[in-house]
């Protein structure tokens, strides 16, 4: 009983946030800050997509607790949940920059690609040995008697590349961490055996899931296995079926 009505004052306190609200916002590169056209934009729990314009501004409509896929070739896909904020400003990355630099040279030119962009090399650029990872240090003497040591050179990991590819592998393990959930909510098969066992529409189905993430979001379903992910969907849904009827 006491189980019942905790899960009772849990559904009185998630269903005002429940109507559908337009989320909006902008989407940049985030190397150059210019705005993405084309980008699809998809809610998880409905499927429904739209395109970003020239200005990179996007407007859809969704729930909260529904997670936004961000798609677009050539750029890191991003998935983003909703709160609160209803607009949103999303920046994507870029595949071609987390590629090698190397150069090409032919006959009659030489080509660098570097954050990728293939750019064509002067004939008459002086070429330097590379001193790639080196880090120099020198005396400075500023003529009043004090100095110092002025140290230069290429430290990789404080460049703008070096953190947003610390930024992508921190968002490659967290997608990590949540493997389990995605292995049940993205499951037709899943979906369809609960949708047919409790009688669920699919406009009840994707309520019950952005339900159901409400109530877990404090957690995220960080580090979860499938299996309880599955058990926690199911009596949650036997909790709301039996609350309805």
């Amino acid at each position: 009983m006491i189980r019942f009505i905790f899960f009772l004052f849990a559904y009185f306190l998630v269903l005002s946030s429940l109507a559908q609200r337009t989320y909006s916002g902008n989407i940049i590169d985030s190397q150059d800050k210019g705005f993405l056209e084309g980008v699809k934009v998809q809610s998880v729990s409905s499927g429904e997509e739209v395109l970003s314009n020239s200005r990179g501004y996007f407007s859809i409509s969704a729930f909260l607790g529904d997670t936004l896929v961000f798609s677009f070739p050539g750029f890191i896909s991003q998935r983003q949940a909703l709160s609160s904020e209803f607009f949103l400003m999303i920046e994507l990355q870029d595949k071609a920059r987390f590629l090698p630099t190397f150069e090409v040279e032919g006959n009659n030119y030489s080509y660098s690609f570097k954050d990728g962009r293939l750019t064509i090399r002067d004939e008459n650029e002086a070429k330097t040995p590379s001193r790639k990872g080196e880090v120099i240090t020198t005396p400075m003497d500023n003529g009043d008697g004090t100095g110092g040591m002025v140290i230069s050179g290429p430290i990789s990991y404080f460049t703008k590349k070096a953190r947003l590819a610390r930024e992508y592998e921190r968002k490659k393990q967290w997608l990590a961490r949540r493997t389990g959930y995605y292995e049940v909510i993205d499951s037709d098969t899943t979906r369809t055996q609960l949708m047919e066992k409790y009688e669920l529409s699919r406009e009840d189905w994707d309520k019950m899931v952005i339900r159901f993430n409400q109530f877990h979001q404090q957690h995220e379903f960080l580090d979860w296995p499938e299996s309880r992910v599955r058990k926690s969907l199911e009596e949650f849904i036997q909790i709301e079926s039996s609350f309805f009827d």
